[in-house]
């Protein structure tokens, strides 16, 4: 398959820096990159889980080990590489954790996506930066329709209010620094994202594999919350096609994007998991409770009528294929110590030129 021409091929040599290189959705990211021939360059902490998806996957990149805070650092690395478009998804990404660890939430979220923002600043190569916060960003009222671009931002929990901060940061950046069209700053929202090699504590498909594997199971304290759940490949689509525009220009795709799925794929956690019982047996789940009482929204959704329109970005596969994805992903590599990146990756592709997908 010629993976090179994706994006009009605007990839293909291109010094692409990504934060968050080591976590689950930068290693899948970085991946993708690396097969469309783009130069990477990597910026993260070490991986925080064993196994990891990061220490799984050949090393074919340049993957430096560092902290968002260290400034001086991170500039350098902009200074000696001179990346041409940042992908920042470096992040503490967990709601839970965040309650417990409020300061390193806020500063690593905040005040580590100003430091990735003033190092581009001061970095001539660097013409687009796509900044990836999270569908939390938005005030939450459990509305019955999705959030659009314009919603006001919030956050109850530390992690949500984070990533509102790290919207108004951008705007803030966008207006004050980026506005013309040298250099072109965007942020994705993305929903609930699933996938093979998230071992993540505190996230319900890894929580349902690791029970799955020791043969116990796996409590669902929030049986009746309704999620956008979407395949990991279905927001890195959504970047890359935001930073394809970013890199010819188009200073009107300068803006807040929301990449999520199709209303469809909206499912209650118990469901999610009915699902996954589906496709692999040992998966069994009981119902359980939030033993510190803390607070999660019940219903989050989005709406991405703007990416849809605009950028004629949407989604690729449904639920059903999602989640059998998902967990056969899971399934080989347990039972069968058999990654199916490069697979899933491929059979994505397929799927989206068969319906015409603009990136294809």
């Amino acid at each position: 398959m010629e993976i090179e021409s994706l994006f009009g091929g605007i990839y293909k040599d291109r010094v692409c820096l990504v934060t968050g290189d080591t976590g689950f959705k930068g290693t899948w990211l970085v991946y993708w990159l690396n097969k469309m021939g783009a130069k990477v360059i990597g910026y993260a902490l070490e991986p925080v889980t064993e196994p990891s998806h990061y220490n799984l996957l050949e090393k074919n990149y340049t993957s430096i080990i560092g902290n968002l805070a260290d400034f001086e650092k991170l500039n350098k690395v902009f200074k000696k590489y001179q990346p041409e478009i940042i992908f920042h998804l470096a992040a503490q990404a967990l709601v839970r954790y965040s309650y417990d660890n409020p300061t390193e939430t806020f500063n690593t979220n905040i005040m580590g996506t100003v430091n990735v923002f003033e190092a581009s600043k001061n970095t001539k190569s660097v013409k687009a930066i796509v900044n990836v916060t999270s569908d939390k960003c938005y005030d939450n009222k459990e509305w019955i329709w999705g959030y659009r671009e314009n919603d006001a931002m919030g956050g109850y929990d530390p992690y949500s209010a984070s990533k509102g901060c790290a919207e108004i940061i951008t705007t803030s950046y966008q207006k004050s620094f980026f506005n013309g069209n040298e250099k072109l700053l965007a942020s994705g929202r993305a929903g609930n994202v699933i996938g093979g090699g998230d071992w993540s504590a505190d996230r319900l498909i890894p929580d349902i594999i690791k029970s799955a594997e020791k043969g116990t199971e796996v409590e669902i304290r929030n049986p009746l919350a309704t999620r956008p759940w979407q395949h990991v490949l279905e927001p890195l689509s959504g970047y890359l096609v935001l930073g394809w525009n970013l890199l010819l220009g188009k200073k009107e795709y300068a803006g807040g994007w929301n990449f999520g799925p199709d209303l469809n794929n909206n499912l209650k956690v118990n469901e999610v998991v009915k699902e996954a019982e589906k496709h692999w047996k040992k998966i069994k789940f009981r119902i359980g409770t939030d033993k510190n009482m803390h607070h999660e929204a019940n219903l989050l959704m989005l709406d991405c009528s703007k990416a849809n329109k605009k950028l004629k970005w949407n989604s690729v596969w449904d639920f059903d294929i999602t989640i059998e994805k998902t967990i056969l992903w899971y399934k080989d590599f347990i039972e069968n110590d058999q990654i199916n990146t490069e697979n899933d990756l491929i059979s994505f592709i397929e799927n989206a030129k068969n319906k015409n997908a603009i990136w294809t």
